[in-house]
């Protein structure tokens, strides 16, 4: 079995020839071996077009052999689990793997809009901003549409992503990024010294270059060498090596982010990636070097990848790139290349290179092997359509192209070498930029912090033997700073590591943008189809910074963040600047190095995960109630019980109406409730609320007003008194953590003197309101071993009393301005008493009644609550300043009085009606003055909405500036969003029983 006519009989080392794996691209069924990638076993069945680029839809093939690449695109997985914009040669080959093009329609051969590359004289640099300028009406409804469609890439699913997600933590003494030649020497020296040692590789396996072309380390070969130190490492006890694990951030005080890949669309049940925070005290760089392209027209179609690619896909995967391939260069890189590419039984018809002959060796070690060295050319233009089919040259005549001499090879493959760049998109990471080394045409690492170190291609290291030695040297000086005593070893003889190709620096640079001879867009960037004449036109059209070079024409803004984009793009800059790389400059790097899956990101963290729901002990009753359930907060709170087929709406007029009638029960056990004790804990109390607190005495409750520093209310809740040092404070649910921490926070810091200590017993306690005219017949009945006459528990007092056998505490409070108890019972036995008030109060009309219920009743009553307390109000706005004690400290109390905070145009709380009573109020709805117009006539909003069966009538609470004297004014409630206008009646906030007289009935 060959698994593919383009699969070379022998080779391929990372492939297992016994292991078939059977894939589907676009469909149709295709046989690969196991240790392929999606790109070698692609190019292996001969699939040359695998997606189509942004702006053109211009075929795209295979380019490159590692994450850098901008191509070849893909989209695995159907439905829940579609995962776009994955890189072919990074994407692991596996049984029912099912992958296809993107960006395409209908095929990635016919795609309809291709048609884009004939308005190319329309589409360039900067068109969208020439272009959808005018009308600005249409932006949203036709412009954005229509390059939505047009340019992009894949499309990811709208279903919830299925697949699991972990994370980790961890600290080393040293982790070395990239495990290179230069990596696993660093890895393996500070190992040996006793330090605890991360080495993290982006790809399956170890070795870099090494794994990927044919070499000799020492006086073995480079596959027998790298498992060697492969299996001394993963042996060692104090070393982690992570495999398929990319760095993709390096931040302040030596953290990286990591994300493994563990599964492949987790199907073997198992997390799909593994997001790490690595905190390390020496990092060792071996990011190696990236290959970089040349430009010439026709550089994109299928067919033309990078030289190092094509020779990796021929040692590695048995794969040849082509029958018929060219090679074009412009030093050792080149022939290098053809030798290898022959050797390994691809049939490479040419080297175009752009060194004249007289500047080579004489010696020629093609011509021995039958390829035509053809010196002093140049490629002008690819070929072909979706495919390569030759490859025109020119001669040069100095540093001059000939158009007079020019010759067309015929081939299906053209494989480039345009040199080395140092891979330094990691180091940049904490603001540097790289330097520009004049001399090797390569940027440099920038200055690090200490604890950082640059070992191999990545610090301008070329040949094997100097970059094994880098490695040797940046782990010795890592495990040294931590006070280690490594023991480094100079290579025993550097001339027999010298076999391998390194990475080259110098001449190949100035050649790198060829002329356009015979016509076609020589590309810069393949995924956003940027061209030479693009970046020529952005510079005549004033954009000749480099950061807004790639802005305007959004060269290396795409998935590779143009890693073999970047540089060519310099050089075309330079071209038509008349400058250096070097005083181009370069763009910022950010993370994250390669693309990485939100869901990695998020990890556990999503759904009820990402923030927990809080349950109440009754739930398991109001779920088998048939209650609708909300979130409330962090609660999941019953919002009403409705009958079977009945609207939520009419429930919860229902459930309110009953309250007023007969009684019923709410579950109130969300709201914060607070122990705070110890001898100083009257003064505490006192000082944290803006009314008195000292005279309240044991046993009895009363409501509590607490402001912030800034004199504005923070929350309201009740002060229980349980003991002359001991108190309960209860606060709204939504601002419970809050006011702990602000308690928390005074004590530690402002009151230190005070002999007091606080704690959270919101989870101790569940608690319930019982309201309504029945409600102390329902009470008696549930405590009955309890005296519950109003003369034993009077307003606001504070009793316990015994249900169940268990201790509980009763406390005569109403948020529903009716007769109400709350009754605080052990969390454990929450659910047992909540029945049992059902059971015994059945007789007196209990029913249960939710959250929506209970805020139609306080709105009714004119309560405040989180829609008031908006952070905004004062004690004043929303009533309650007369309450407030001026003659005692608390806190806020220096702010309060700010003039500001007391000016009489003030939005204050008002009762709003509207004079239509089915009017549909919103909340967020605006306050103007009638028949005014636009934002600035906005005098206040509306907080609260009601639809109230005791009034009969929508009612709502709002803030109005001047709202106290504009009692009896007739308002517009304006809704921009709706553009709804309704006309409503200032009045005072209080609508139903406003003397009081049902809470003590």
């Amino acid at each position: 079995m060959t698994a593919g006519p383009y699969r070379l009989a022998e080779g391929g080392l990372g492939i297992d020839r016994e292991a078939p794996v059977a894939y589907t691209w676009n469909k149709r069924p295709h046989t690969g071996y196991q240790g392929d990638t999606l790109a070698s076993a692609l190019l292996a069945n001969g699939e040359r077009v695998i997606a189509r680029s942004f702006k053109y839809h211009r075929p795209r093939g295979i380019y490159t052999i590692g994450s850098e690449e901008p191509g070849g695109l893909v989209t695995i997985g159907e439905g829940a689990r579609q995962d776009p914009n994955l890189k072919a040669p990074t994407v692991a080959l596996h049984d029912a793997l099912e992958a296809r093009s993107q960006n395409c329609w209908p095929s990635p051969r016919f795609d309809l809009m291709s048609i884009n590359g004939l308005a190319a004289p329309l589409f360039v640099a900067g068109f969208y901003y020439k272009t959808f300028m005018r009308p600005a009406s249409w932006w949203e409804p036709v412009y954005e549409r229509v390059i939505r469609r047009a340019a992009g890439l894949g499309h990811v699913s709208t279903q919830p992503d299925p697949d699991t997600y972990v994370r980790a933590e961890a600290h080393c003494d040293v982790l070395v990024v990239g495990a290179g030649a230069a990596g696993i020497e660093a890895a393996r020296t500070a190992a040996r010294s006793g330090a605890r040692v991360m080495l993290v590789e982006e790809r399956p396996w170890l070795g870099g270059r090494l794994a990927m072309e044919p070499a000799t380390v020492g006086e073995q070969t480079a596959d027998a060498w790298v498992t060697s130190a492969e299996e001394e490492l993963d042996a060692a006890d104090r070393v982690t090596v992570l495999r398929q694990t990319v760095a993709f951030g390096l931040y302040d005080h030596r953290i990286v982010g990591l994300v493994e890949t563990l599964a492949p669309a987790s199907i073997n049940g198992s997390a799909r990636q593994r997001y790490w925070t690595i905190k390390a005290e020496q990092i060792v760089f071996a990011t190696g070097a990236l290959e970089q392209p040349l430009a010439f027209a026709g550089n994109d179609r299928p067919g033309v990848m990078l030289a190092a690619a094509a020779r990796g896909y021929a040692h590695r995967f048995g794969v040849a790139v082509g029958r018929r391939v060219v090679v074009v260069g412009g030093d050792d890189e080149g022939v290098e290349t053809a030798m290898q590419l022959q050797r390994a039984g691809v049939n490479v018809v040419a080297l175009v290179d752009s060194r004249p002959a007289e500047a080579l060796d004489q010696s020629d070690p093609l011509a021995q092997a039958g390829i035509r060295h053809m010196t002093g050319a140049v490629a002008t233009r690819a070929d072909g359509g979706q495919q390569v089919r030759g490859l025109r040259i020119a001669r040069l005549s100095g540093s001059r192209v000939d158009a007079a001499r020019t010759e067309r090879i015929a081939c299906d493959a053209i494989a480039v070498a345009g040199g080395w760049q140092p891979a330094l998109h990691l180091q940049c990471h904490l603001g540097g930029r790289p330097g520009f080394d004049e001399g090797r045409g390569i940027f440099l690492p920038p200055a690090m912090p200490a604890g950082h170190w640059n070992a191999g291609a990545c610090a301008g290291e070329a040949g094997l033997a100097a970059t094994r030695q880098s490695g040797r040297d940046a782990g010795a000086k890592a495990a040294e700073a931590l006070g280690f005593d490594p023991a480094v070893r100079p290579l025993a003889d550097p001339a027999l590591a010298e076999t391998a190709s390194g990475a080259t620096w110098g001449p190949v640079d100035r050649l790198r943008v060829f002329p356009a001879l015979h016509g076609g867009k020589r590309f810069i960037d393949l995924q956003h189809d940027v061209t030479v004449d693009d970046v020529a036109l952005a510079h005549r059209e004033g954009y000749r910074s480099v950061e807004h070079l790639k802005r305007y024409t959004t060269l290396g803004m795409g998935t590779d963040q143009g890693k073999t984009a970047n540089i060519l793009g310099l050089h075309a800059l330079g071209q038509v600047a008349g400058v250096g790389p070097g005083e181009a400059g370069t763009t910022t790097f950010r993370p994250p190095y390669v693309p990485i899956a939100i869901g990695a990101i998020a990890g556990t963290e999503r759904g009820q995960h990402f923030r927990p729901w809080r349950r109440s002990p009754a739930e398991p009753w109001h779920r088998q109630a048939g209650a609708d359930m909300i979130n409330a907060g962090a609660w999941h709170r019953p919002r009403a019980y409705p009958a079977p087929g009945e609207p939520v709406s009419a429930a919860v007029k229902r459930e309110a109406a009953h309250v007023r009638e007969a009684a019923g029960i709410v579950d109130v056990s969300t709201l914060g409730k607070i122990a705070l004790i110890g001898p100083d804990a009257p003064e505490v109390v006192n000082r944290l609320y803006a009314n008195g607190m000292k005279t309240l005495p044991p046993g009895k409750a009363r409501y509590g007003l607490m402001l912030r520093d800034d004199g504005l209310v923070l929350d309201d809740g009740t002060v229980a008194r349980l003991e002359e040092t001991r108190y309960l404070i209860t606060t709204t649910t939504a601002h419970a953590a809050g006011v702990l921490s602000h308690i928390e926070y005074l004590l530690e810091t402002a009151w230190i003197n005070l002999r007091a200590a606080v704690a959270s017993v919101s989870d101790h306690w569940a608690t319930f309101a019982i309201a309504g005219p029945n409600s102390q017949a329902v009470l008696a009945a549930l405590f009955p071993n309890t005296d519950t006459s109003d003369e034993a528990i009077p307003f606001l007092a504070v009793r316990e009393a015994d249900c169940l056998g268990v201790g509980c505490m009763i406390m005569r409070n109403s948020y529903s301005g009716e007769r109400a108890y709350e009754v605080y019972a052990p969390a454990d036995w929450g659910a047992s008493v909540w029945s049992r008030a059902l059971a015994v109060g059945a007789p007196h009309g209990l029913k249960p009644y939710g959250t929506e219920a209970m805020g139609v009743l306080r709105i009714e009553k004119g309560h405040v609550a989180g829609p008031e307390l908006d952070g905004r109000v004062t004690a004043e706005d929303i009533g309650l300043g007369r309450m407030t004690a001026r003659r005692k400290p608390c806190v806020g109390g220096a702010l309060r009085d700010r003039p500001g905070l007391h000016d009489a145009r003030r939005p204050r709380l008002v009762g709003l009606r509207p004079l239509d009573n089915r009017a549909p109020l919103q909340s967020g709805a605006l306050l103007r003055a009638l028949g005014s117009t636009g934002h600035d006539a906005v005098a206040g909003h509306i907080s609260s909405v009601a639809d109230s069966p005791a009034c009969q009538s929508v009612i709502a609470l709002g803030l109005l500036a001047g709202g106290d004297e504009r009692h009896g004014e007739i308002v517009e409630a304006w809704d921009p969003l709706s553009e709804s206008t309704h006309q409503v009646r200032v009045g005072p906030t209080v609508f139903y029983d406003p003397d009081g007289s049902r809470l003590h009935a």
